[in-house]
């Protein structure tokens, strides 16, 4: 049997029981404890829903805005022309086009974290739909990522506003911040982005919604927290 190393017996030591259920405050101290990386390592909330994703009247998706933002510079692309493309500039987009910006997209360029479009262009992201579909970043006018207002659209992308999506196994994934940030920023993250999820309860939803809550470091464990210290649980 292989030896545990320094970190490991740290870990095993404060952990402890693994079926343990944290408080929300708790769970980001100790992730922070934890933490050995030197790299500002993201905190991840996940959320097991009690849905059913494969029926339309289960799905769970939207935006919320991060009180805190997120720690990272999201890159964002614009279909836009004329005073649009102009707005969508001014606003801090990192790239703007029509069919350029399609060409470029189907070059293989889509290292970007939202794209948007004003509804005039939508005939053009259309063609897109295969390369921007599986990566999550097709626009959605029930998103806000279809609008005519896109300066407001990039402001905040920039300013930490995260999608949130259940996945197949009706749990959804999202990252709540930096390490780095306070315990009182990471709180206020916390429960903007599960209200917004408890919020966004589905007509189709049966049983109990929010079932499990659990907070994770990009390098450390996973640590369930207390459902019923979670607002909406």
């Amino acid at each position: 049997m292989a030896k545990l190393t320094k970190k490991h017996k740290v870990l095993t030591e404060k952990l402890g029981d693994n079926q343990k259920l944290y408080g929300i405050e708790e769970a980001i101290q100790l992730l922070k404890d934890l933490k050995t990386t030197k790299f500002d390592e993201s905190l991840e909330v996940a959320l097991n829903l009690g849905v059913d994703p494969r029926h339309a009247d289960q799905m769970v998706r939207g935006m919320v805005v991060l009180p805190s933002g997120t720690g990272k510079d999201i890159k964002v692309a614009v279909f836009a022309r004329g005073d649009n493309a102009e707005k969508a500039l001014a606003a801090g987009a990192d790239k703007v086009g029509a069919e350029d910006l399609l060409e470029d997209m189907q070059a293989g360029n889509l290292d970007y974290g939202r794209v948007i479009a004003t509804p005039d262009m939508m005939g053009v992201v259309g063609r897109l739909g295969k390369v921007l579909g599986p990566k999550g970043l097709m626009p959605n006018p029930k998103l806000g990522t279809v609008t005519p207002n896109v300066a407001e659209a990039v402001k905040a992308a920039k300013g930490g506003q995260v999608e949130y999506r259940v996945e197949k196994a009706g749990i959804i994934h999202g990252g709540i911040g930096k390490l780095s940030f306070s315990n009182e920023a990471l709180r206020a993250n916390f429960d903007a982005f599960v209200d917004a999820v408890v919020k966004a309860k589905p007509a189709g939803a049966k049983g109990k919604y929010l079932r499990k809550v659990a907070l994770s470091s990009s390098m450390g464990p996973g640590l369930k927290v207390d459902v019923a210290e979670v607002h909406g649980g």
